[in-house]
């Protein structure tokens, strides 16, 4: 596992659905790697406070943009 293997498999890593093998194989990168596990720490730490807090609503005219925006994109795939 390099780098770049991390960054690509760091997000199944951290939600725990990520193959053992490779688990085990990036668990040994960061042991080795000071900057990939700042990363995925500072990844970790982040996911944990924003799943503490609540949902804010969005302004009225900011939720109708987006969904004018959604119905654009559905209406163009169908």
């Amino acid at each position: 596992m390099n780098c770049r293997g991390v960054i690509q498999q760091f997000s199944d890593f951290l939600d725990e659905e990520l193959d053992p093998k490779l688990a085990e194989d990036l668990c040994r990168h960061l042991e080795a790697c000071d900057d990939c596990r700042v990363v995925v720490d500072t990844c970790r730490k982040t996911v944990k406070v924003f799943c503490k807090t609540e949902a804010l609503p969005l302004p009225p005219d900011v939720q109708a943009r987006l969904d004018r925006v959604l119905a654009e994109k559905l209406k163009k795939r169908s």
